[in-house]
């Protein structure tokens, strides 16, 4: 049975607890990014369930997607915020949704090549790769350094025993999982790894039971920081070209060219305009999720209302004060648990968008794009000049496109990326 007849024969209760379903989907890795950069959970489930909206007025609501937090900027995010504050950050974060709204118009002039010979998987790649590998500390932190009082009592053994666990089970999910569990590792692992330091005593619940079953996200009120701007637009690239993929993967599970139609362009735009409202109210940038691609493909359920209504349940959930709070008990021990694989992940897909690709590493350029790439974004070098700042993954970005550019030769173009590809 085709998507086409399943979408016809919807009614709306079965479209309701679909669209509730596929939101089960993206939630645990939406909530996880917040989480890990400071952000209230509350106001990434708004931004998301906005965002989404604001992405399907924008592509005339013909493509069947969910938006979702964007691990690709939780270094970015973590390192500006300690620079120029969680206000300027945001304020860098909203100037990365007009660049994106720019490429989509570079794009409706120029076509997609134009992107593809910019960006190509030499530069793309190790990009990636810098922001897995990049995250690695912030992950083993959280379970050797703990900031929660109730965690620094415990056993350094004990926090590790939670990480593992966690670990474990998400190792198993994504290995022997089958179905819809094989698309919520993060959620089960999480779920595991709370329910375990539930039975430790390492949760506070305090908060929980302080909270008002009603209250609004809390908010951030961004800041406009040149040096914040100039540190995270260059973070966009590899979200751009992994956009493009996941346009190419949910038309290739609906048998429709969203590349056409609605075009490249507008999917684009309706990317950058949802960020640009996520960094208006302190929310992280948003991102087309292949969890939930994957979940549409699993389904056989093409209908965009369902993802409309997963956006609409996305935002009711951010005005349960207890849900926010709730959120906010996670022990650092499972997020970071969860985090020695979801941040390796990343820095492997890196990898696969060079190996996809066929990019051929016995040439020279492209050895040495590569090379400095990684030198410099791995090592967190700085580019400093009077306030201006240029660093870490966005300097890497930079040098990778500006090598590409002025080395002879030329790299082969991005290939279309698989809707089980890991979102970033």
């Amino acid at each position: 049975m085709t998507s086409n007849n399943l979408h016809q024969q919807l009614t709306g209760w079965k479209r309701t607890v679909l669209g509730i379903q596929f939101l089960f989907v993206a939630f645990g890795a939406t909530v996880l990014v917040p989480l890990l950069v400071g952000i209230d959970p509350a106001v990434a489930l708004f931004t998301a369930g906005v965002g989404t909206l604001i992405f399907h007025l924008i592509t005339r609501g013909v493509v069947p997607v969910f938006l979702g937090s964007s691990f690709a900027f939780i270094a970015p995010i973590i390192a500006s915020s300690e620079m120029y504050g969680m206000a300027g950050t945001l304020g860098g974060l909203m100037a990365v949704g007009l660049v994106y709204a720019g490429m989509s118009a570079l794009i409706k002039l120029r076509g997609v090549r134009f992107i593809e010979r910019l960006f190509p998987s030499v530069v793309v790649g190790p990009v990636i790769i810098v922001i897995g590998l990049s995250l690695a500390p912030t992950a083993i932190n959280m379970i050797q350094s703990p900031s929660a009082e109730i965690l620094q009592t415990t056993s350094f053994g004990l926090r590790w025993l939670v990480a593992a666990v966690v670990l474990g089970t998400a190792i198993l999910i994504v290995t022997f999982g089958k179905g819809m569990m094989k698309l919520i590792p993060i959620f089960i692992g999480m779920a595991v790894g709370y329910f375990l330091s539930v039975m430790l005593g390492i949760v506070d619940y305090s908060a929980v039971l302080a909270a008002d079953w009603f209250s609004l996200p809390e908010f951030t009120r961004p800041e406009f920081s040149w040096g914040a701007i100039l540190f995270m637009i260059p973070v966009a690239v590899a979200p751009i070209i992994e956009h493009v993929g996941d346009m190419y993967a949910i038309g290739g599970v609906v048998n429709k060219n969203f590349i056409e139609k609605p075009g490249l362009h507008r999917t684009l735009l309706g990317d950058g305009i949802a960020t640009f409202f996520a960094g208006v109210m302190g929310g992280p940038p948003n991102t087309t999720y292949s969890e939930v691609t994957g979940a549409v493909s699993l389904t056989k359920v093409g209908d965009p209302k369902v993802l409309r209504i997963a956006a609409i349940t996305a935002i009711v959930f951010s005005l349960v004060g207890k849900i926010s709070r709730f959120l906010k008990t996670i022990p650092e021990p499972v997020l970071g648990g969860i985090m020695l694989l979801l941040f390796g992940m990343i820095a492997s897909v890196g990898i696969k968008t060079l190996i996809d690709s066929k990019t051929n590493m016995n040439i020279t350029r492209n050895q040495v794009i590569v090379s400095v790439v990684l030198t410099l974004g791995v090592g967190g070098a700085t580019l400093q000049w009077g306030s201006f700042s240029l660093a870490g993954i966005g300097l890497a970005s930079v040098v990778g496109v500006v090598l590409n550019l002025i080395l002879p030769g030329h790299s082969l173009r991005v290939q279309e990326s698989k809707e089980d590809d890991i979102v970033i």
